[in-house]
């Protein structure tokens, strides 16, 4: 893809494990361009968040290259920011020191980040919690600080590991209709990991399913519905067919990948 944000080139990952060698990923060749909201679908062990760690930097491959904007990816860097399931706060400081914490830990006047902490703040719905803990919080608002944290950074490109993994149904609807709204207003690029087919047709741009292990890109899928979106788009016949496909070929994955570990020695 010419120009891409994101891009990987013939990837692959190896683990050792115990007296043995696990290929994770293999041939991965994956690119998102500029200002795109990319989904990565799969069976549970596909290798959807090794992928997201290679991007982010926090793991390098076996073989093949990860390039970011053109440079390669050799170590985490604030232009990628990273939201994990878990918010991991600090628990000793407020909702305010929180969002704050990377500008000031780099040195950036208060003059300069607060107007930008005061918009997060509000921009996810967190404006009169800024002296409260973390303590104080539900799972959703502690995942709305993670979120605040990491937009506060402005990095070039968002990486999203299952954030909204541990919500409830009714939050998890609640937070994926703030991220829609914040990423209208900011089109940054992002990479979205989930095991949700649902999820993932609502706020991306495009869907990639995985294969099961060793983890390749089975097909990736243009999500043709109008931005911007909402809950509602869930219910049109685009959506459901879109879903359709999908299903079947995680389905179809899930069963080779159990039917490969039933057959396997333990």
């Amino acid at each position: 893809m010419p120009d891409a944000a994101v891009e990987l080139r013939g990837v692959s990952k190896e683990f050792a494990a115990r007296d043995r060698r696990v290929v994770a990923l293999r041939d991965i060749d994956f690119s998102i361009a500029h200002n795109e909201f990319a989904a990565i679908l799969g069976p549970s062990g596909c290798g959807k968040s090794t992928l997201l760690n290679m991007v982010a930097g926090f793991d390098r491959p076996s073989g093949g290259q990860v390039r970011v904007n053109g440079a390669s990816v050799e170590a985490p860097d604030p232009s990628r920011g990273v939201v994990f399931q878990e918010a991991a706060l600090f628990p000793w400081y407020t909702v305010w020191d929180n969002v704050s914490f990377g500008p000031r830990t780099m040195g950036v006047p208060a003059a300069q980040y607060r107007p930008r902490v005061e918009a997060y703040l509000d921009q996810v719905g967190l404006r009169g919690f800024e002296r409260h803990y973390p303590a104080e919080l539900s799972g959703g608002m502690k995942q709305r600080v993670g979120i605040a944290r990491v937009l506060v950074m402005e990095p070039e490109v968002l990486l999203m590991d299952e954030p909204f993994g541990s919500l409830d149904a009714q939050t998890r609807l609640v937070m994926q209709e703030l991220l829609l709204s914040v990423w209208e207003r900011h089109h940054q690029t992002v990479l979205f990991i989930t095991h949700d087919i649902e999820e993932a047709l609502l706020i991306a741009d495009s869907v990639s399913v995985m294969t099961a292990r060793p983890g390749r890109i089975k097909k990736r899928m243009v999500v043709n519905l109008p931005r911007p979106r909402s809950v509602e788009v869930t219910t049109s016949p685009v959506f459901n067919e879109l879903k359709r496909e999908v299903l079947a070929l995680i389905r179809e994955e899930s069963l080779r990948a159990a039917s490969e570990g039933l057959a396997s020695p333990d």
